[in-house]
């Protein structure tokens, strides 16, 4: 997850010269372009206006600092929808796979010390792990030792992730699976790596593997089952109909060093500061950590890090996502930018979006937000059309009004139009601009992920797919309903208030289903279709179509 020729380039000295150096840049030099707390509280208040967050539902923490100076630190919604708690910016949630720095850098830490080598292989500390010999601590910290993610095994995240498990039982669960590849020879993110961090650590210093977090200067907890954490809020996930409802258990001791850990906003923010202005790691291990190798370069991957860039920035990211909760943590090194998010749900919002635009503005380098203009409904159908860059393609779709893009099957993103070639996501500051040939025709459309640059050109490659939309007897509705399930993925086929047919599966929202045939449903929210089985009579089977997958499922 990060280049090798850097490391290799600069001496212990130099590293050291170089990361002082960037610490130490005076934010002075930004004083004329940053705006003030009071300022981005305002831009804050905006985008959460947006997100239409209401006391009666889940909500989101949300901070943002610069230095050692808190700009804004807010939350919304409740904490607890049973008791109508309002959420408070204080209070403490589960960080999901943001659990995975810190892990990562109590490991490190090893290293500082003299007890561990990143080179050294795991059968060195997991003596009985398969092929351990050939699986460094370098892969389990940058996702590239080739080891089944226990969380992707059929049929694991249902009832097999709510038992407790000690470590040795946790690896025991994934390591004579088989592997997805040779250990270094690519790169997959995976969760079991992160156990086996943990169980490293475990090895080494002959305790828990988050004991080493009692000796940091934020709470960050590991939630043991007998521990009580003050302010620590419920969780909430999708349930039937759209509603929120209490989140699927799971076992705590399950998510291990890869999602176990509980915290606040300010304890990221100390955290980030920690970890990134050297008080924490030896500038050598920070340096390995924040920089991709390997084969992990391509996904920006460092060791419980993604590195990124930001409105011509460095950014330094990991989001995190549990049952009932969603979490994101952000820095940028320049101007030393904090930017903290914390939901207690599992869906529902784009925090990386919301946190994008967030750190942006603080830096002084806000994204584009044009005025957006109306365009009649036969505009809007001329940009309609598949187009495709490599192997990648997006849907152009209008739908209920709106212009809507759709990238290799994944969700669909509502655009809204600020010209008349050129559209904003209304998520995010992400914009197309339609091209045209000679003859006037829309050739193609140039993406730009952060509203302006060059962008990159996707070329129009015909139209869109047309399908049916049937209307179908309570009969033909009936013989569909019920719950369908695999190892793999669950759905309820049922009927909505309106008597139309819907689709939901665990956690996520509920979805209208159309008819392309009496034993054919699909929806244009994403790309996927259900085609049931038998042809005739009450449906014994479901077979999900999604891309190039296809998971057959059986009626309950």
């Amino acid at each position: 997850m990060l280049p090798l020729p850097l490391r290799h380039a600069l001496n212990s000295g130099a590293i050291a010269s170089a990361i002082a150096a960037s610490l130490l840049t005076p934010l002075a030099a930004f004083a004329q372009a940053l705006p003030d707390a009071a300022a981005v509280s305002r831009f804050t208040q905006e985008l959460l206006d947006r997100e239409n967050i209401t006391p009666q539902g889940p909500g989101v923490a949300v901070l943002v600092a610069r230095g050692d100076q808190l700009l804004v630190q807010t939350a919304r919604g409740a904490a607890s929808l049973e008791l109508g708690v309002p959420l408070g910016p204080e209070q403490r949630f589960r960080l999901g796979s943001v659990t995975k720095q810190f892990a990562a850098a109590l490991l490190l830490k090893l290293v500082d010390e003299g007890r561990a080598k990143l080179d050294d292989p795991l059968s060195k500390y997991l003596p009985q792990y398969p092929n351990g010999q050939a699986i460094t601590l370098s892969m389990l910290l940058n996702h590239t030792g080739g080891m089944k993610s226990y969380t992707g095994i059929a049929g694991y995240m249902g009832n097999p992730v709510r038992r407790d498990l000690s470590t040795a039982e946790l690896v025991k669960e994934f390591q004579d699976q088989p592997v997805d590849f040779a250990p270094g020879s690519a790169w997959a993110y995976n969760n079991s790596g992160y156990v086996l961090v943990g169980a490293v650590i475990e090895a080494i210093t002959g305790k828990p593997w988050w004991e080493g977090l009692s000796a940091l200067k934020t709470p960050v907890f590991y939630p043991a089952p007998e521990r009580l954490i003050p302010g620590h809020v419920a969780g909430y996930t999708r349930g039937e109909g759209g509603k929120f409802a209490p989140a699927g258990l799971i076992s705590m001791s399950q998510p291990h060093a890869a999602g176990a850990l509980v915290g606040d906003l300010q304890s990221l923010w100390r955290w980030n500061q920690l970890l990134h202005e050297g008080a924490f790691l030896k500038p050598t291990s920070y340096l390995r950590m924040t920089t991709p190798e390997g084969a992990a370069v391509a996904s920006k991957y460092g060791y419980g890090l993604t590195i990124d860039s930001l409105r011509g920035e460095r950014l330094i990211q990991h989001g995190g996502g549990i049952h009932g909760f969603s979490s994101m943590l952000q820095y940028l090194p320049a101007q030393r930018i904090t930017v903290a998010l914390l939901r207690n749900a599992d869906g529902g919002m784009n925090l990386d979006a919301i946190a994008r635009q967030l750190a942006a503005f603080a830096a002084g380098k806000p994204f584009p937000k044009p005025a957006t203009v109306t365009l009649a409904p036969t505009q809007l159908k001329a940009f309609e059309g598949v187009y495709t860059q490599g192997k990648d393609s997006r849907r152009l779709r209008v739908v209920d009004g709106a212009l809507t893009s759709q990238r290799n099957g994944g969700t669909v993103q509502a655009l809204a139009p600020v010209g008349p070639t050129r559209f904003i996501a209304t998520s995010g500051p992400a914009q197309i601009a339609f091209e045209r040939d000679a003859e006037h025709r829309i050739s193609g459309l140039r993406f730009f992920a952060e509203g302006d640059g060059e962008g990159e050109l996707w070329t129009r490659n015909g139209d869109l797919p047309q399908r049916a939309d049937l209307v179908l007897s309570e009969a033909q509705k009936q013989a569909l309903l019920g719950e369908y399930l695999s190892p793999q993925f669950r759905i309820k086929v049922y009927l909505g208030e309106q008597g139309q047919l819907m689709g939901q599966a665990p956690g996520q929202p509920a979805l209208v289903l159309k008819a392309a045939g009496p034993r054919e449903l699909y929806t244009t929210t994403v790309d996927a279709t259900l085609l049931f089985e038998p042809a005739d009579g009450q449906a014994a089977s479901a077979t999900l179509v999604q891309g190039p997958a296809r998971i057959t499922m059986q009626r309950q």
